[in-house]
């Protein structure tokens, strides 16, 4: 059974340098939209991977999207859902570029 664990942590982004201002929830910079293998469940800061984690799918949700993260170090994936501060056009520009992979 996965646990969740509220974190509030701001963080500096490893992919683009962008300051992100966590609320608890935040699993990745909504200005480039990649995001850290950290957790195993959600918040626990229990895997010691520490890879980046690439946009790698985005689907429309009900309400946003979802966004599959997948590790550039071991590969993992992880579906998280798009924040309302996270950079619309970034979401469909990196949309666009995966479709187009």
């Amino acid at each position: 059974m996965k646990r969740f664990q509220r974190k509030v942590e701001d963080f500096i982004c490893e992919h683009c340098g962008g300051q992100v201002v966590g609320n608890g929830f935040t699993n990745h910079c909504p200005h480039c939209l990649w995001s850290k293998h950290v957790d195993i469940d959600p918040g626990d800061r229990a895997a010691s991977c520490g890879g980046l984690m690439e946009p790698a799918l985005i689907e429309a949700a009900q309400e946003g999207y979802v966004i599959t993260h997948e590790c550039t170090r071991c590969q993992h994936r992880k579906r998280n859902k798009s924040h309302r501060d996270d950079d619309e056009d970034v979401i469909l520009i990196t949309a666009k570029r995966i479709a187009e992979s």
